[in-house]
């Protein structure tokens, strides 16, 4: 059924003006399908890796676990082979069919997923969370160079970025799920719950995804600017034209030759200025938020007495509609804007995140919940429009054979650093912090031995477990604005690459079409 809808038979009358002859047709309507189920998988994704999130407080309760540990859980254990396994899986993904790899791997994170809640002990947890790592590595590269061979440059900014609303989307919808699931069954449950739906989506995209030919979306462009320039007279139509020859040259070498090697996409990523930058700014702000965002619900348990439920549903919405419309705006506004100049590709994320530091900090430190939880939306609108741009910067400096490798290669050193190393950072600040405010009110002796998963110990009177919850709730809140700060640096390195971006992207596509 899908066939007879997308893709008609080859020759000028099956395909609109300037579209290549002998090649496939999918419509508005299709393309906007394909996008959207990555979206529910990308979704699923980041609700089976952040649910660990909102639950936490009560894995760390009921196994007894330091903040740290927890913070391992959800970032190393996690990330580890998620990361050593994306560049593998992005060289298979330049030559394979991507739409089987992405199967594949949503099947393997969801099992992995539900069998987190068989854990029966901390060890058994973290093996598990390192299997839902392998299952997700296979996710993202293959679907960037998807969707950048669906959508012409000019879109990809836009479309990467409704592609990324599948974080903040996943973030809500593990956040209510697992906190009501956890409050009223177990943490146990909340794993399998959210784990085994997954499976559904796996089968949905194998049978209603086609994989387009490589540079599909480049030729499309060309040959329309190319029709573009033949109906335009004079510099219009020359300007038509050249703006057509990279894309064309680009998608021409992609089909013909060879994959380019590791090093050499590694160098016209991280080569120039403004790229550095550009990834530099994307993993500091990555690192906050995988950090500072993973101990978001432990704050509100502990320092505003939230339930687990209630906190799942804040948060759930917080992350849904102001995470998630940030995420949308940095990609439409940064389209936009970039028609004037493509130094708006850093300017926009690097004016939300200098603007979100301050108001996450007032957020934070107020006493009123209602008052942190404005101010902590506003902040997420603003940090989260970083996203879009900088993953549609990256698909626009490669070359079709090279954009999944591009991909795993940025995904390589941002979750290593900031997913492997933020939310246990964050905990190791939490437990320092939270050890000094034990000490400053007359506690005695190691503060994670005195309260075992912050709490008092079994039969201790009500004035011990009432200082171990103070102290708690002062070091998680101090961990967290403490790690805030690493937003305004991410907006600084923005900043620089918006200082030589336009240049840098110019000799990124000449270099490609070489």
């Amino acid at each position: 059924m899908a066939s007879s809808k997308v893709q008609a038979p080859p020759g000028p009358a099956a395909s609109p003006a300037g579209a290549v002859a002998g090649e496939p047709h999918f419509s508005a309507g299709y393309k906007s399908a394909v996008l959207w189920l990555l979206v529910i998988a990308y979704t699923f994704n980041f609700i089976d890796r952040t649910i660990i999130s909102t639950i936490g407080q009560a894995i760390k309760e009921d196994l007894k676990l330091t903040d740290q540990q927890l913070g391992w859980l959800g970032g190393l254990s996690f990330a580890l082979l998620y990361t050593a396994l994306g560049i593998p899986i992005a060289r298979l993904a330049e030559r394979r069919n991507r739409v089987n790899i992405i199967t594949i791997a949503i099947v393997i994170w969801s099992g992995f997923t539900a069998l987190c809640g068989t854990a029966t002990s901390y060890l058994q947890l973290l093996l598990f969370r390192v299997g839902v790592g392998v299952g997700e590595a296979g996710l993202s590269p293959p679907a960037h160079s998807l969707i950048s061979d669906y959508y012409e440059p000019k879109r990809r900014a836009s479309a990467l970025s409704i592609y990324s609303f599948g974080i903040p989307a996943g973030t809500m919808f593990g956040a209510i799920a697992g906190g009501w699931i956890a409050q009223n069954v177990s943490w146990q449950a909340a794993f399998m719950l959210v784990g085994l739906p997954g499976i559904l989506v796996a089968v949905a995209i194998k049978l209603l995804i086609k994989e387009p030919p490589r540079g599909w979306a480049d030729r499309q462009a060309a040959a329309e600017a190319a029709a573009l320039a033949a109906e335009t007279p004079g510099a219009l139509g020359r300007e038509a034209s050249e703006a057509g020859a990279p894309n064309e040259a680009q998608a021409e070498k992609a089909e013909a030759g060879p994959a380019p090697s590791i090093l050499d996409v590694t160098k016209r990523l991280f080569g120039s200025w403004g790229m550095f930058h550009m990834a530099a700014g994307l993993t500091l702000a990555s690192f906050a938020g995988y950090g500072a965002g993973a101990y978001v619900p432990p704050l509100f348990i502990r320092h505003y007495g939230m339930d687990l439920a209630t906190v799942g549903l804040v948060v759930g919405l917080v992350a849904g509609v102001a995470n998630g419309a940030g995420t949308l705006l940095g990609g439409f506004l940064t389209d936009w804007a970039g028609k004037r100049g493509a130094r708006w590709y850093a300017l926009v994320p690097a004016v939300g995140l200098l603007i979100a530091t301050p108001l996450y900090l007032i957020g934070f430190t107020r006493e009123t919940l209602p008052v942190t939880i404005a101010f902590w939306s506003v902040a997420g609108i603003l940090h989260y429009t970083y996203l879009g741009p900088t993953f549609g910067v990256v698909q626009n400096a490669m070359d079709a054979r090279s954009r999944a490798t591009a991909v795993a290669v940025l995904f390589f050193v941002l979750n290593l650093i900031a997913l492997g190393f933020g939310p246990p950072f964050t905990g190791w600040l939490i437990d320092h912090f939270a050890q000094g405010a034990w000490a400053a009110g007359g506690g005695a002796g190691a503060f994670t031995a005195a309260c075992p998963g912050g709490l008092g110990p079994d039969g201790a009177p009500a004035a011990v477990d009432a200082a171990c919850r103070a102290a708690m709730a002062d070091g998680t809140r101090t961990g967290v604005l403490g790690v805030t700060f690493i937003y305004a640096w991410a907006g600084l390195h923005y900043f620089l690459a918006a200082l030589t971006l336009p240049r840098d992207l110019a000799r990124a596509k000449a270099a490609a079409a070489a």
